[in-house]
């Protein structure tokens, strides 16, 4: 038998919140006195809008709750459920185990149940976004190695060519020189990008509504009426610590990625920011972070490509350098963030992932 002591102290509250698991506490009668911070993050309900409520009141789609609970009272013992699916309008679903557990405050019979609430699917998540950044860390650090291996010969190649020039009797043959300097001066320009993310980071307060709608009206102009860029903002998101340059160049990274995908046949991309409470970010678990959104109702990510998606130079066009989600990875990771992404034919998400204020 679990026994607890009959009083709720502050002390007590702010362990339960410190938790990353989705706590939920239940009085006999099944209604909800308690929920941390993970619980009401997890289902984007305030503790307000819960404290008081039926369980099955309030998750009407998951009658195994209140079934579950029922048992762990009228049985005296605790239960498991696994792999429980269910979603909300609007959200993504969610894959979910939960344990729960009697709890006594006398020898006669329990007084509460200790519903406890794992994300598995978000779980999942961090470890994949894990490997993802340990993937694109070590393809960046290598790729970064070789371009600075690169940039002395090539200032070397193109000096000569320009000397060969100047020395040619047959003026005609300057093409060729000039095709030499030409291709010096684009891998030049190749390996600088590729070693951008080392620029010192210069971080500031940055209202990031102002960032999206500075990369909303160049990516507009550059392809005009084929696509519509439509927003859905939280006004209320309050200005992050970033670097503005940095981060304008990731999301435009990212807004042309989804416009070229979109260029052919035209389409929509929304841009959406919200607040997330008690997300992982690599191993460091935050309060709060933003999360900026771009939706694209395009033909979705090639499946071959999406575990080496963030790796330099991997490009699902015949045109591109693959270098633009690589980079925009390695500069929002420098910035204690990351991107992450989902996709399926007609529908593809990137997340950018942001620590929003000061984890104590």
């Amino acid at each position: 038998m679990t026994k607890v002591v009959n009083k709720e102290s502050a002390q007590t509250l702010d362990l339960l919140n410190a938790l990353s698991t989705a706590v939920v506490v239940l009085d006999r009668s099944l209604r909800i006195v308690l929920a941390n911070a993970a619980a009401q993050a997890l289902f984007s309900i305030s503790e307000m809008k819960l404290k008081g409520r039926l369980l099955a009141e309030c998750f009407p789609a998951l009658p195994v709750l209140h079934q579950a609970s029922l048992r762990a009272l009228t049985e005296e013992k605790s239960f498991v459920e696994r792999d429980l699916r269910f979603s909300f309008p609007g959200r993504e679903k969610l894959l979910i185990d939960c344990n729960f557990t009697p709890i006594w405050l006398s020898d006669l019979e329990p007084s509460f149940v200790l519903l406890e609430i794992f994300n598995f699917a978000r779980l999942q998540s961090i470890r994949h976004d894990g490997d993802l950044l340990q993937q694109n860390s070590a393809a960046s650090a290598l790729l970064q190695a070789l371009a600075h291996e690169v940039k002395n010969p090539l200032g070397g190649i193109r000096g000569a060519a320009q000397l060969l020039e100047r020395e040619l009797a047959d003026k005609s043959l300057a093409e060729y020189t000039q095709v030499i300097i030409g291709e010096a001066d684009r891998l030049r320009g190749l390996v600088d990008r590729i070693g951008e993310p080392l620029v010192i980071l210069e971080m500031t307060k940055v209202n990031v509504h102002e960032v999206l709608e500075h990369v909303r009206l160049i990516v507009t102009t550059e392809h005009g009426e084929d696509i519509s860029i439509q927003d859905d903002y939280d006004p209320s998101i309050p200005d992050l610590s970033a670097d503005r340059d940095k981060l304008i160049q990731a999301l435009m990274n990212l807004m042309r990625n989804a416009a070229q995908a979109l260029s052919s046949e035209g389409g929509t991309i929304i841009l959406r920011t919200r607040v997330q409470g008690k997300f992982t970010i690599g191993s460091v678990l935050h309060r709060l972070v933003l999360a900026i959104q771009i939706i694209d109702d395009g033909p979705g990510i090639d499946p071959h490509l999406r575990s080496s998606i963030f790796y330099p130079l991997v490009s699902g066009r015949a045109e591109g350098t693959g270098l633009g989600l690589s980079l925009a990875q390695s500069m929002i990771k420098r910035q204690g963030g990351m991107i992450g992404f989902e996709s399926e034919p007609g529908k593809t998400i990137f997340t950018v992932w942001l620590p929003l204020g000061e984890d104590k």
